[in-house]
């Protein structure tokens, strides 16, 4: 199992600095025999320049191919696809955080769970009722004790006892606009972060959150890309105090969250935003960081794969500077990695290795660099000996 010691990851007692990807819709394709072997496909291109986590859904409610069809009522050769997904990538030996559940309608998520909540005859008003509303929240418990309880059908390992699960999310990029306070949210992560781990103590756990500071932190909102940001219901240093959460999780949409053109200003946010949270994990939090989204869209005006090969250079350069100190910059999960064949899946900021050698030659030098901290070394060395040499021998390398 990985494991958290101060502001890092262990396994075996060994740091365990990650280089990751996103493939969300690895289940799905699962579930189809005619596309299962994408998922093998992405898990060795992946594999084969050095990532070894990957963040995947381990949801689909109430839609095409879903997970679970109804409240409670699963697709048994759905729930199959998905763990083809969990022992194929333990054959590649790459660990996967799952996340539980969507903030937004793709895949179903808490819009999902309003639905069958009126259906069921609930008087709710707003979608961010899935947040407060004791009903809709024993339905989020529901599916988090199926899949965690889950018995692999080909590993026949329970999902909870299985060391290929790097963690769980509890949601991916929960948002409650309703409640700008922070309040609403802050209660349903407390509540939620303790019934995950009373299920399952071994697991590290996350929220999925993407990073925005909130009201109890008034001096710091300036470091949010915009004045929106603050008022989403979210508070970045408050929601990773909570009892339960393992490490801190944050998204860089520079595209999205500042402007679409492609201008430098995306990079100087990119590394600032960055520091700030690896600064604050290890000020406030004692806990590592994955900056667990990041990437350019291809849709973008002004972008070019030049610029999408500088803004992964920049995250990456940005951990390194962290991981060279101990801090807390864990690691880094691009969005996302396609095999091909896939394009009908893109939304734009799909990286197919084999069409991307650039980029791919980047992944893989970074993929090296961080082996170098975690190779056998004993962790209470502090870089003290020759791998210490060895890094900054390949930093100066990649100056040259």
């Amino acid at each position: 199992m990985v494991q958290k010691k101060g502001n890092q990851f262990v396994v075996n007692d060994q740091p365990f600095y990650v280089s990751g990807f996103n493939t969300y819709w690895l289940m799905v394709f699962a579930a189809d025999n005619s596309t299962r072997g994408k998922v093998s496909e992405v898990f060795k291109e992946a594999s084969s320049v050095g990532l070894r986590v990957c963040r995947t859904w381990a949801f689909n409610d109430g839609q095409w191919r879903a997970l679970q069809k109804n409240q409670s009522v699963y697709d048994e050769e759905v729930f199959k696809a998905l763990d083809f997904v969990v022992s194929e990538a333990r054959k590649y030996k790459i660990r996967l955080i799952l996340s539980l559940v969507n903030n937004w309608d793709a895949y179903g998520g808490k819009p999902q769970y309003v639905k069958w909540g009126k259906e069921a005859g609930l008087n709710l008003t707003s979608d961010d009722d899935f947040f407060s509303h004791p009903t809709l929240k024993s339905y989020y418990k529901a599916h988090v004790k199926t899949v965690l309880n889950r018995v692999n059908t080909f590993s026949n390992i329970t999902y909870k006892d299985d060391p290929t699960i790097f963690a769980w999310e509890l949601m991916n990029e929960p948002r409650c606009t309703s409640d700008p306070t922070g309040d609403k949210l802050q209660a349903w992560i407390e509540e939620m972060a303790v019934y995950v781990k009373s299920i399952d103590p071994k697991h590290l756990l996350e929220i999925g959150l993407e990073g925005f500071y909130g009201p109890s932190t008034p001096n710091k909102v300036q470091v949010n890309p915009n004045t929106y940001a603050q008022q989403v219901g979210t508070d970045f240093i408050r929601n990773h105090q909570v009892l339960g959460v393992d490490f801190a999780s944050v998204h860089i949409y520079a595209d999205s969250w500042i402007s679409p053109s492609i201008t430098g200003v995306h990079l100087k946010f990119t590394q600032s935003w960055m520091e700030a949270h690896i600064e604050d994990a290890e000020k406030y939090l004692g806990m590592p960081v994955i900056f667990a989204e990041f990437g350019v869209s291809a849709k973008d005006p002004g972008y070019n794969s030049t610029f999408r090969d500088t803004l992964i250079t920049t995250v990456y350069n940005t951990i390194l500077n962290s991981t060279t100190k101990g801090g807390s910059g864990a690691g880094s999960l691009l969005w996302q990695i396609f095999p091909k064949g896939t394009d009908y899946m893109d939304d734009g900021y799909a990286i197919t290795l084999s069409q991307s050698p650039s980029t791919a030659k980047i992944i893989s030098m970074h993929s090296k660099r961080l082996s170098i901290f975690n190779s056998r070394c004993a962790w209470k060395c502090r870089w003290g000996c020759r791998k210490k040499m060895q890094l900054e021998t390949s930093l100066y390398h990649d100056e040259l």
